[in-house]
């Protein structure tokens, strides 16, 4: 199936801008003409706009002012003019309380910048996690012709002879260190190996994943996804969709005709195949809600559940993003999902043609990364959803990263009220808990938090540890960064701040995972979880001002996608009034 486009030449849009003789028109190229651009440029060719998020302050994407030139090449060459500006850049290293409270932000950033400039299409330039999926939803939202190009991830990282991936093995010598298995020099001395060259996280954590849904929707042109970010191949990527951009603006080609529900199945079911970060749930349920597509947990749960990981890549597996490159990308897996009828095959991309198209002829050069099926990490990967008294809305665990003795497990109950309650016990050795039990965090949802942190996968007690236990199940309303691991259960909705069940969850209690059958249950009869909650009290902090008020007044839950109330749905692309 290929994109059939509209009808071409057309007024454009930048035209109300730049397109006549009146006082007005004048008035906006005659100040664009200061940089010393020529007049042919406004001769009526698409403008372009490359949306991009380079900061010094979110050093994923520190080498993006690189791309956006490769890009802007990209665009002459088409016949376009491309016109470079910034958008808010969310460095999940940088910010507090956590990047995931200003992905809203972003979103709206972006969507307001694109709607009130004589843009006719937009390059979306992307690294760092929330900046991909801030940068789709705003997009969306306005539905202009759009293309993602991310920024790659970092090549290897190596120490003492052993792959080091980027926060996987953060939180490994970290437990290490707790553990006595690893001084503190030698923690000092790996922290060099773990982020060598421009680029994202090199492991399977989030934006990876979200760069692999980027290509799996349809809004990358394939192969985008692994190439890493100091490979000249990740320039000629970011200059042949700076070509594509103008095409597509020629032909029409919009989000809202490559992100159908079509196109979000196969996101599902890739992220299943990579063994995606979890933080993917969240994050295509909220563009899902900015084109009027019904995505829902349920559909999470039903499309990924029966999805082998075949991506050998930490945190599931052992290898990294330059391996993968190498043995053939996303196209390979896009590929091997189309073989098993596991792929509408007639999604549109951004190329214009059908995602099948694109992948058919694929190749696997490495078999021990891109793994064959009966050879798979797990059989069931995805993302499984588990519902029960305790999250009756949902709740979300990545069984790739889990340890399999634990999927079905019936433990105490060890209480953190809060992060802060968390950090003042989790080290005492007086503390009553050992590997049976089961760790619950509250307050750290979309409020609570307020942003609804990375703070799920809670580092063991180190009692525990020095045990030789490296996992226990834990459970919260909060996120976990996708290059973690564990048996962790997240995203618990409603979350505590907002009165769920997990609020009124006490140390004693005995809690039920049984991740096969997806139920989380709390050992309590019904009549008291009802009297539990009607004694409840919110007891997080509320924001008095400013955007975390706004934030805290008006995020929707992790089960919908954590966008604000008011953000949900296409308000598209209708020119501004000129006020001039």
């Amino acid at each position: 199936m290929t994109f059939k486009p509209a009808k071409w030449p057309r007024r454009l849009r930048s035209a109300e801008w730049f397109g006549g003789t009146s006082r007005d028109h004048i008035y906006h190229r005659s100040w664009m003409k200061n940089q010393g651009l020529p007049d042919d440029l406004f001769d009526g060719r698409p403008v372009i706009g490359i949306c991009n998020t380079w900061s010094q302050l979110t050093p994923c994407n520190g080498h993006l002012r690189d791309l956006a030139e490769r890009v802007k090449h990209g665009i002459y060459e088409a016949g376009g003019f491309p016109v470079e500006f910034p958008v808010f850049s969310t460095g999940e290293s940088t910010l507090r309380p956590t990047a995931m409270m200003y992905r809203n932000l972003a979103s709206m950033d972006v969507e307001e910048a694109i709607r009130a400039t004589p843009l006719d299409g937009v390059v979306l330039l992307v690294g760092c996690d929330k900046t991909t999926p801030s940068l789709i939803m705003g997009a969306a939202s306005v539905d202009l012709p759009a293309i993602v190009v991310t920024g790659g991830p970092m090549l290897n990282g190596w120490f003492q002879g052993e792959r080091v991936g980027s926060g996987t093995h953060l939180w490994k010598f970290s437990e290490a260190v707790k553990a006595g298995e690893m001084t503190q020099e030698e923690f000092l001395e790996a922290e060099a190996a773990m982020s060598r060259s421009p680029g994202t996280c090199n492991t399977m954590g989030t934006a990876s994943t979200m760069a692999s849904m980027a290509e799996a929707l349809g809004m990358a042109l394939s192969g985008n996804a692994a190439i890493p970010a100091v490979d000249s191949r990740r320039r000629v990527m970011a200059h042949l969709s700076g070509r594509r951009i103008v095409q597509m603006v020629k032909d029409d080609l919009k989000p809202s005709d490559i992100l159908t529900r079509k196109a979000f199945e196969n996101a599902i079911r890739t992220n299943g195949a990579i063994g995606g970060s979890t933080n993917a749930v969240i994050h295509l349920l909220a563009i899902a809600g900015r084109v009027g597509i019904d995505l829902t947990l349920d559909d999470w749960d039903r499309l990924g559940r029966d999805i082998p990981t075949v991506v050998n890549l930490m945190p599931s597996g052992k290898y990294l993003m330059e391996e993968f490159f190498y043995a053939g990308g996303l196209p390979v897996v896009i590929k091997r999902l189309g073989e098993a009828g596991m792929l509408h095959k007639d999604a549109i991309t951004v190329a214009g043609e059908a995602i099948w198209d694109q992948v058919k002829d694929a190749k696997n050069w490495n078999e021990d990364v891109i793994l064959p099926v009966e050879e798979a990490l797990t059989q069931q990967g995805g993302i499984a959803v588990l519902k029960g008294n305790l999250a009756p809305s949902g709740a979300v665990l990545k069984p790739s990263a889990a340890s399999p003795h634990l999927l079905q497990h019936r433990g105490r109950a060890v209480v953190f009220e809060d992060i802060d309650d968390y950090k003042a016990k989790i080290n005492d050795d007086a503390l009553d808990i050992d590997e049976t039990c089961v760790m619950v965090l509250k307050n750290c949802g979309p409020k609570g938090y307020p942003g609804m942190s990375e703070v799920g996968n809670m580092g063991l007690p180190p009692k525990v540890l020095k045990k030789g236990i490296t996992d226990m199940v834990r459970i919260s309303d909060a996120r976990m960064s996708g290059t973690a691991y564990g048996t962790v259960v997240l995203h618990t909705t409603p979350e505590a701040a907002a009165g769920g069940p997990l609020a009124v969850v006490k140390t004693g209690d005995m809690i039920e995972l049984d991740v096969p059958n997806r139920k989380i249950h709390l050992d309590i009869s019904e009549e008291e979880l009802i009297e539990r909650l009607a004694a409840w009290s919110p007891n997080h902090h509320v924001p008095e001002s400013g955007y975390a008020r706004l934030f805290h007044d008006h995020v929707q839950g992790a089960d919908t996608g954590a966008d604000f109330d008011f953000l949900k749905g296409c308000r598209g692309s209708a020119v501004p009034k000129d006020s001039h």
